[in-house]
């Protein structure tokens, strides 16, 4: 087992001799990476001034290591409270190159090292977003872990100019623009990980709030046996892949995991032997093999447009972002029904409830029985740190929640040192996946509504309520936390409740 410590050996050094300094005992273990200059130890003992016990690292786990130990020692010292207030923002204002390493920038101006260190911070906790929000007494950092958004840091309003235009100029926007809303993204790299920010400007009464979104390259490669389906919803979602024409929705509010499931489909197909084409607005991770297309509204790009053109490009699957309008619908139901293989999402709560959005659309009901293969809803809930988790017996009223019977054992979040006092680590998805047979295909085309088409799809089990009790009563999860996520399917079950 590998104990982390503070960095003693420069970052600049450790990367380019491949030396990571692991345990500062009496004799210091060190990490050496695959393939690195044995001489680098040399230099390393000199500094650390002790005896060394080397360990072998391959090159994964050397990166890994390095980003780890040296991305959490910038935050503890941002407080703010020593940032000099410049006569102007030119000193902010200098190049940095295309894809900037964080972790080993030369420039320590007190700005840039903060911004650094809120951004390392960030993917050291595995936050999704960062947010930058202006008041008139204090500018909070806010990073959204695990789906929830928690307090990082308070700061003094005053600086928050000089981290908004720090920020705009990473991202290479216009640094004088204060008036209307502006985006951008921002491409870096954090020792061993490669990262791509989005970030997005919008004026309020305070000052400017900036939103950053952080995408981990790394998270592109998850794959279909990863997503943490159920066995049955799993098979499913692999036949209907294999189907040669059809459409495939994935459904679910926004942060919900809907665009990484459809890339773990795409990298199921993705064999060289179809060619497979995306419009996404926007697109979040590059996939060799896949042509992907940018939205662009300003200049008339939109899905519709996009998908009209990508099927004049011979495609075998395409992959739309969104259907959000009757002509991205009615072209989809086309490319379906013309032999093309087509995934896209579409907002609504539940899987019966994209068959409902996309009629009220105005495709014709003959045409989704035809076209439709599968339907996905997904949410993420937090799981419980296996560290400090209690069992407590449900009372009538908590058991009611999730459609249990009163009596039985569930468990609740405590807090500890492992899971920052939040008392979850990292989430779970919750799939229900609608498989349209023959049987669902004469009611979609005889105009069911919800209730007759989850009655005949999922027979009283597979649903996002019956997903969520299941992993209350496993222990995964907290009462609390899946009616948060998903409150309307968790409602109670008389028969089961009685």
């Amino acid at each position: 087992m590998i104990t982390l410590v503070g960095p003693s050996l420069p970052y600049g050094f450790a990367k380019r001799h491949g030396v990571l300094l692991l345990d500062a005992g009496d004799v210091a273990r060190v990490g050496l990476r695959e393939g690195a200059d044995p001489r680098g130890l040399i230099e390393a003992r000199r500094v650390l001034g002790r005896p060394l016990a080397v360990e072998p690292l391959s090159q994964a786990a050397f990166d890994r290591q390095l980003s780890e130990i040296y991305a959490g020692d910038h935050l503890a010292a941002a407080d703010g409270e020593d940032l000099d207030m410049p006569a102007g923002l030119d000193s902010l204002i200098d190049d940095i190159p295309a894809a900037a390493d964080l972790l080993d920038t030369a420039d320590d101006a007190p700005v840039i090292r903060l911004i650094n260190g809120i951004i390392a911070e960030a993917v050291r906790t595995g936050a999704s977003d960062i947010h930058l929000e202006t008041y008139e007494s204090a500018l909070l950092v806010r990073m959204r872990i695990d789906g929830v958004l928690r307090e990082a840091l308070s700061l003094n309003p005053r600086i928050a100019p000089l981290l908004v235009s720090r920020i705009k100029v990473m991202a290479r926007l216009d640094i004088a623009e204060k008036r209307v809303p502006q985006d951008g993204r921002i491409p870096l790299a954090l020792g061993g990980k490669t990262l791509d920010v989005r970030v997005s400007t919008l004026p309020s009464r305070g000052g400017e709030r900036v939103v950053m979104r952080i995408l981990d390259k790394d998270q592109a490669g998850l794959t279909l046996d990863r997503l943490g389906m159920a066995p049955d919803a799993l098979a499913a979602f692999r036949a209907a892949l294999a189907e040669p024409n059809g459409i495939i929705l994935v459904t679910g509010p926004t942060g919900s995991g809907k665009t990484t499931s459809l890339y773990a489909g795409l990298a199921l197909l993705n064999d060289q032997t179809r060619n497979i084409l995306t419009v996404e607005d926007p697109v979040e991770y590059a996939i060799d093999g896949v042509g992907q297309t940018q939205v662009n509204t300003k200049v008339g790009m939109t899905f519709a447009a996009g998908l009209r053109a990508i099927l004049r490009q011979d495609p075998d699957v395409v992959m739309v972002g969104e259907i959000r309008d009757v002509e991205t619908a009615a072209i989809a139901v086309q490319a379906a029904l013309t032999g093309h293989l087509v995934l896209s999402t579409v907002h609504t709560n539940d899987a019966a409830g994209a068959v409902t959005r996309l009629r009220d659309m105005g495709v014709e009901p003959f045409l989704l029985a035809s076209t439709l293969r599968l339907i996905v809803a997904q949410r993420l809930v937090r799981r419980l740190c296996e560290h400090c988790r209690i069992p407590e017996v449900a009372d009538k009223k908590t058991a009611k929640l999730i459609g249990a019977k009163a009596g039985v054992t569930v468990w609740r979040p405590q807090g500890c040192s492992h899971c920052g006092g939040s008392g979850y680590i990292g989430r779970i998805g919750l799939y229900e996946v609608m498989k349209v047979g023959n049987r669902l295909r004469r009611l979609i085309a005889a105009e069911a509504d919800e209730d007759a088409l989850v009655a005949a799809a999922f027979d009283g089990a597979g649903t996002l309520g019956h997903r969520a009790r299941a992993l209350v009563l496993e222990g995964v999860t907290s009462v609390e936390e899946a009616v948060r996520v998903a409150r309307q399917e968790t409602a109670a079950d008389p028969a089961e409740a009685a």
